[in-house]
């Protein structure tokens, strides 16, 4: 419990959701599905890749990495792929092996036994398409970040935790919203079930001035 919404748990909203809903969301903390697409090796990879971009340094973590290979073996895949770009799951493996090559450029074993400066520095080359050779030049590098963040984000803010992160109430289904568009309300049309923030801060202004891009 961290952030702008230390104190909010959105699964104490759970007996409010029809039962097919609260299923679905409960399975996301208590049923994590096992690892069936990457292999032993990939997997911290891949752990430790969507750990750093997430910025998820410490327990409790949510398994993105898991839900990325989840979707990646089941082929629940976006429906389209640009012409430059191999399908997604090779796209996936071919990153994998990208980052572990540029780790062992660095001094380090793997991007997984990588240091955290090492693990950042990757990834903002990688995320301003500044990765070259190898297996580099069989991607769009890109879009390659851009499908991978994509693939990441959808995991991470499908699990509640996330939600808790961003004081998002979770399925108003079936009792609603009864203040949204009731700006005569002096709640700021927060419903009383969502959370309530401690603190306000600009996100994109705080990144900004503190040099994060």
């Amino acid at each position: 419990m961290i952030g702008r919404y230390p104190d909010y748990d959105v699964l104490q909203e759970a007996s409010h959701w029809d039962e097919a809903t609260r299923r679905v969301v409960l399975d996301r903390v208590e049923n994590v599905p096992p690892f069936r697409f990457f292999d032993e090796r990939e997997r911290e990879t891949v752990k430790a890749f969507c750990d750093t971009v997430t910025a998820q340094d410490r327990e409790p973590r949510i398994p993105v990495a898991v839900y990325v290979d989840e979707k990646l073996h089941d082929g629940s895949f976006d429906g389209y792929r640009f012409f430059d770009m191999p399908n997604d799951r090779e796209v996936w493996r071919l990153v994998v092996q990208g980052l572990d090559d540029e780790a062992r450029a660095l001094g380090a074993e793997s991007f997984a036994a990588a240091g955290v400066p090492t693990r950042l520095d990757v990834c903002h080359r990688f995320s301003q398409a500044k990765l070259h050779g190898g297996v580099w030049s069989r991607l769009n590098v890109s879009r390659a970040w851009s499908l991978v963040v994509r693939n990441m984000c959808e995991a991470f803010y499908a699990h509640p935790w996330a939600w808790n992160e961003i004081g998002f109430g979770g399925p108003a289904y079936p009792r609603g919203y009864s203040r949204f568009g009731s700006p005569h309300i002096d709640t700021a049309e927060r419903e009383e079930w969502e959370g309530e923030q401690a603190f306000s801060i600009d996100p994109v202004r705080d990144t900004k001035e503190r040099g994060l891009e």
